[in-house]
């Protein structure tokens, strides 16, 4: 397939976009654009370091794995928002996040990205696509996001296989453990610009069916990944995580994961046996 890119300036200005995301509330559609979106976009240091201070990573003057997501988040919506794109963006479920950093993320103030969806898959509850983010410096290739995302209620014509559920992995230590406080949604938000409903308040989750705010599944991730430092590579490696139950707010949690090394498993419970997340880290294969 011959992808059609639309470069940017700039994206446009989220509160434009989340507008745009509210007037559209039904599927129209089952075939995902061809299209794509590029810009450069910069480092803002007073954001960066904002970022830092919530997710708690570290800085070793290089970007956290996650900051890109967060650069490109707009860029994201903006796609996700477009008139050809035909699932409306609130009531999506992020089930899948997976992270390659092909090189140190060091040195950077600006990152030319492209953002595309793609991989429409049926799926019990509806279909899933994948949202593809790549980050590209002067050499090549420095960082690549796919997020698998499930559309509820999407009727398509292939058969839906059972997704084949995710093993826990059992012989971790723990790690560490955190309060995911009532209000982490909206200064997870603030600082990174996603307003979904379903993260604010109580009230507001309770508009898309939960019965509190639940937290940002990629501040958890961060979170993860800010405590796993010491066991991850500079560079060369993928992480990836199945958000399954959602933190709900507020709660605590427990991280646990294997030892340092070249790969190795993690996963994220809280209370009454409540299993968050799994993951695990490993070299990026050769092409």
């Amino acid at each position: 397939m011959t992808r059609q890119w639309q470069d940017l300036h700039s994206p446009d200005s989220s509160a434009s976009l989340y507008l745009r995301a509210l007037s559209r509330r039904k599927i129209s559609g089952d075939q995902l654009p061809t299209s794509g979106l590029r810009c450069r976009l910069r480092v803002q240091p007073d954001n960066l370091a904002a970022y830092r201070r919530l997710c708690h990573f570290t800085d070793n003057g290089r970007l956290p794995a996650t900051y890109p997501h967060v650069m490109a988040f707009t860029l994201q919506l903006q796609l996700l928002t477009a008139a050809d794109f035909p699932f409306p963006l609130l009531g999506l479920v992020h089930l899948h996040n997976s992270i390659q950093v092909q090189r140190p993320l060091g040195g950077i103030d600006g990152l030319h990205f492209a953002v595309y969806a793609d991989n429409l898959q049926p799926h019990p509850k509806g279909g899933t696509f994948e949202l593809i983010t790549e980050a590209e410096d002067g050499l090549g290739l420095l960082w690549r996001e796919t997020s698998r995302i499930l559309v509820r209620g999407l009727k398509l014509e292939a058969a839906a296989s059972e997704p084949v559920e995710a093993e826990p992995a059992s012989e971790l230590a723990e790690v560490t453990r955190w309060y995911a406080d009532s209000d982490i949604g909206r200064r997870y938000a603030k600082v990174c610009g996603d307003y979904n409903p379903i993260h604010l308040s109580a009230p507001t989750a309770k508009l898309f069916g939960f019965p509190k705010a639940i937290a940002h599944g990629m501040w958890s991730k961060a979170m993860a990944m800010a405590a796993l430092s010491g066991h991850l590579p500079a560079a060369g490696y993928v992480f990836e995580v199945d958000f399954l139950k959602p933190v709900r707010l507020p709660s605590e949690v427990v991280l646990s994961a294997s030892a340092a090394g070249a790969q190795g498993e993690l996963r994220l419970d809280g209370h009454a046996d409540l299993l968050h997340m799994l993951g695990r880290w490993q070299p990026i294969a050769p092409n």
